[in-house]
């Protein structure tokens, strides 16, 4: 969520009367995030973000919002897109495919409580059970043939280390096969920062633009380094075993999943120090870009690859 795309008073005002939201009260951009441009929006009947769309297209668009609407339909804590006075919920500002939500209430934790770790575990387990039944596909756009790819144009602009471990992780991916374990739609950025909370009570769920068809258990790594990671990029067991404990309660792991566990969290770590290090390599411009230092998921990938994780 930062801000590529400036949009002013005027033209946001425009882009309102497709709605039935009141006036304009004001809005400002949103600069965590790396993807899209956001921001939030008050009218005179509510709180909402607005989201452009810089990389998705309008044709990927209806499976990310189908998907938001499908699970709040369910009673699933996740924001609801907006339709305008002619019942569409994918629109247009700028150039840029745009789609309004409502506004969750409550504030992403940067240090997690057990109960809010907890929390996570569970909302990922309902989440995993209630896309089961949605009908849209998605493939994973960072998945397997992306990270070979994206080392390929990394690797003659990083430091020898970093060539090293890049070369060595993706050698010892080849060996990963996702696509045998238990497959549905994941969230696949399940981070502290697209988390709610009022106090200890899990509010909402946000920012779902990169769901996709893949591995279950891929979306629980994913989740546990984040939540779970210490600054040295260890897992703190505590936290790890009541995030894993109230995801076990929605979705035991079948035994593939247990002995693939170790290279899955592997996998998730690379992703994301792929990610950033690209970004960190190849800027983006744009007012309120922020780039992530990809050194906190090299320490996680590191500590992953020569220690023991939880038990799954």
């Amino acid at each position: 969520m930062s801000v590529f795309t400036k949009v002013s008073h005027a033209e946001l005002e425009a882009f309102l009367h497709q709605y039935d939201l009141g006036a304009l009260l004001g809005f400002t951009g949103i600069g965590e995030g790396i993807e899209n441009t956001n921001y939030f929006v008050d009218t005179s009947r509510g709180r909402w973000v607005l989201t452009l769309f810089e990389r998705l297209n309008y044709d990927d668009l209806p499976f990310f919002l189908g998907l938001m609407e499908h699970l709040a339909r369910h009673g699933y804590p996740s924001a609801l897109p907006v339709a305008d006075n002619d019942g569409q919920s994918l629109k247009a500002l700028n150039g840029k495919p745009a789609a309004l939500v409502a506004r969750l209430t409550g504030q992403s934790v940067l240090f997690p409580s057990l109960a809010q770790c907890a929390a996570v575990g569970h909302a990922l387990g309902e989440l995993h059970k209630l896309t089961a039944s949605y009908t849209g596909t998605c493939f994973n756009a960072r998945g397997v043939e992306w990270r070979r790819s994206t080392c390929e144009t990394l690797l003659p602009h990083v430091a020898a280390d970093a060539r090293a471990l890049i070369a060595d992780e993706l050698e010892a991916q080849s060996r990963l096969d996702l696509a045998a374990l238990p497959q549905g739609v994941i969230h696949a950025d399940l981070f502290k920062d697209n988390v709610l909370f009022v106090d200890e009570r899990l509010t909402g769920v946000i920012d779902f633009y990169y769901a996709c068809n893949d591995a279950l258990l891929y979306d629980l790594a994913v989740t546990l380094n984040d939540w779970c990671a210490e600054p040295d990029g260890s897992l703190n067991r505590a936290h790890s075993a009541a995030l894993l404990s109230a995801y076990r309660a929605c979705r035991p792991p079948t035994a593939a999943e247990t002995k693939a566990w170790p290279l899955v969290l592997r996998a998730a770590a690379f992703r994301f120090y792929l990610s950033r290090l690209y970004d960190w390599t190849f800027p983006r411009e744009g007012d309120l870009v922020h780039i992530k230092d990809p050194e906190p998921y090299r320490r996680i990938l590191e500590h992953h690859r020569g220690q023991t994780p939880p038990a799954l």
